[in-house]
């Protein structure tokens, strides 16, 4: 492993919740001393790239965590507000009745079983509620160095290779949620692939939840090594029930020199009341490589960042990705194109539909930092609605400090006028007909 992470790039201080602006139901004062309502002061933040501002700078997780609970204890739930277009609102949430322990033993749910296809696989570790309920791992992977094991043993066992890159580019204090998520995963998720090891069959992450009223922290920590390669399938599986439940994720994949990903991610989280709000992160290192293809296809109300960083030269990343939303379902997806430095090579390309009433908002940010020189990249989303009242919004934008790049993008949004309704039974989500990936 090289040596630990650069220092972070200062954040401003509206940016902390410890330190940044009055948390709780009162109004707040703006700079300008004009009140503005609870929760406006952090707005801004939460469409911006992250842009390596993470958390981790030497602190212990104990440090981490503390700070992580105090944000949480402090913040209200957050608002996502884009003006004239959308806003998410987390206002029906009832955080307080969610518990992180289920009422019995947690074992492996069927939705698993019924969902993911049966074939050669690398690994898998599979988390219900907020506890490891399987775990395996390929013993010939295992005398090749290669770990997967939860986050929890990876700090006890592994502390020198987990601690430096643990929140290196993630912070845990925008919203109440993630600072949830920092202060409270109890098992998570950790893989390491060493350098120079190529391993063909993917590794599967597995978050399920299976009944109402549970809260689900979902951490997931992955290592690339140098000149390493291999597939990534992560799933967040939820049973069709009755009532609340809550996903909170975080997930930070680190690709070093020369390291080729393929990572697949598939969201359904069936049709009971389901919110995840989740930051998603890959960091593509000198002359590394990743295609991250995230699929979004269900969930009551959906909150997802994105963000594939290219962090060193000659790093190139594809991010393709789609969604589809049905009956009252909101989805709301900010995803991020990050270029710190060039040459550097992206293509970001999303199609998503929408249908029954359900709303979907997809921002797409190319943000090309300045040094980032002879960067090329190009950014569209292409979506369709496909019924009268659904909703579709495409925010493609760009953000360029260097003057040597090549940078475009583009939107549609299209829907289909004088359909008519289709007798037949309701639509079968994919996870019933065998799998995704």
């Amino acid at each position: 492993m090289p040596e630990a992470p650069r220092a972070r790039i200062p954040r401003p201080a509206t940016d902390n919740g410890a330190a940044g602006g009055r948390a709780g139901g009162a109004e707040a004062a703006g700079p300008d001393g004009v009140q503005v309502k609870p929760g406006g002061h952090r707005e801004a933040t939460l469409y911006s790239a992250l842009a390596g501002a993470g958390a981790g700078d030497g602190r212990s997780l104990a440090e981490l965590r503390a700070q992580a609970l105090r944000a949480y204890e402090s913040l209200e739930l957050p608002v996502w507000r884009r003006s004239g277009f959308w806003t998410t609102s987390l206002q029906k949430l009832e955080l307080g009745s969610l518990r992180r322990e289920p009422d019995a033993a947690p074992a492996l749910p069927e939705i698993v079983e019924r969902t993911l296809p049966a074939r050669p696989r690398a690994g898998r570790i599979v988390q219900s509620a907020n506890a490891i309920v399987q775990l395996e791992l390929d013993p010939d992977l295992r005398e090749r160095g290669v770990i997967l094991c939860s986050l929890k043993d990876a700090f006890r066992e592994h502390p020198d290779l987990v601690a430096p890159w643990y929140s290196k580019r993630l912070t845990v204090d925008r919203h109440k949620l993630e600072a949830a998520n920092a202060a409270f995963w109890s098992a998570g998720a950790f893989l390491y692939v060493p350098p120079e090891v190529v391993v063909s069959d993917p590794f599967e992450v597995v978050y399920a939840i299976d009944a109402r009223g549970i809260a689900q922290y979902g951490r997931t920590l992955v290592l690339g090594g140098q000149a390493s390669e291999f597939r990534l399938h992560e799933y967040d599986l939820g049973e069709d029930f009755e009532g609340q439940a809550l996903h909170a994720g975080a997930v930070e994949v680190y690709l070093q020199d020369g390291a080729r990903c393929r990572f697949a991610q598939v969201q359904d989280w069936g049709a009971g009341e389901v919110f995840d709000v989740s930051t998603r992160l890959v960091d593509v290192g000198r002359d590394a490589y990743c295609h991250w293809l995230p699929a979004l296809l269900g969930g009551h109300l959906v909150r997802q960042h994105l963000e594939l960083a290219v962090s060193e030269p000659g790093g190139e990343m594809a991010f393709r990705g789609l969604f589809f939303t049905e009956e009252l379902e909101h989805l709301d997806v900010f995803a991020v194109d990050l270029h710190e430095t060039g040459p550097s090579e992206g293509d970001v390309h999303w199609r998503g539909a929408a249908t029954g009433q359900s709303r979907a908002s997809f921002e797409g940010l190319i943000q090309i930092n300045p040094g980032a020189q002879r960067t090329h990249t190009y950014l569209q989303i292409h979506s369709m609605m496909l019924s009268p009242k659904a909703r579709v919004d495409a925010i493609p934008s760009v953000l360029v400090s260097a003057d040597d790049v090549s940078a475009s993008h583009g939107g549609t949004v299209g829907d289909l006028l004088h359909a008519k309704p289709r007798a037949g039974p309701p639509r079968r989500r994919a996870r019933d007909r065998g799998g995704l990936f």
